[in-house]
């Protein structure tokens, strides 16, 4: 099962980066890779989106465990009924990112980020990770499909 493996790959991939990222790298670094179009960099997010809720961490973590929790059962009944491609693959994009985030605010107490796009503005100053883009593309794969 296709849906099965893509949250367990992404989980997977992050772990490696991100470990990759806090062992070998300083926090507030600044690397352009891909010919200047990426910025590697290193970030601890202690609260959610554009560190929201950084004041209120316990929150966003209890915040965090239950909509991931409430998204797996989901999934998980999804999973039982035939068709609805979409939607699987979009929940199962959104779970990867929400494990492997959720998985940070767990073990390390904030979630780590570590690239952002050479732009000038708000956008510049934002940095994300994978699990980021997984989330954001599943929740609006699902949303659509649940629409």
């Amino acid at each position: 099962m296709i849906y099965l493996i893509v949250p367990i790959l992404i989980f997977g991939v992050e772990y490696v980066i991100k470990n990759w990222i806090e062992k070998n790298k300083t926090e507030g670094c600044r690397e352009e890779i891909m010919g200047g179009r990426i910025l590697l960099r290193k970030y601890h997010n202690k609260g959610a989106c554009l560190n929201l809720g950084e004041k209120k961490r316990q929150l966003v973590l209890f915040a965090s465990v239950g909509l991931t929790v409430l998204a797996t059962v989901i999934f998980l009944f999804t999973l039982t009924k035939k068709g609805n491609g979409m939607l699987k693959a979009g929940l199962a994009l959104l779970l990867g990112g929400a494990y492997s985030n959720t998985y940070d605010r767990l073990r390390r107490k904030y979630v780590v980020d570590y690239f952002s796009f050479p732009v000038k503005g708000r956008l510049g100053n934002i940095i994300f990770n994978l699990s980021d883009f997984a989330i954001l593309i599943g929740a609006l794969i699902t949303g659509w499909k649940l629409y």
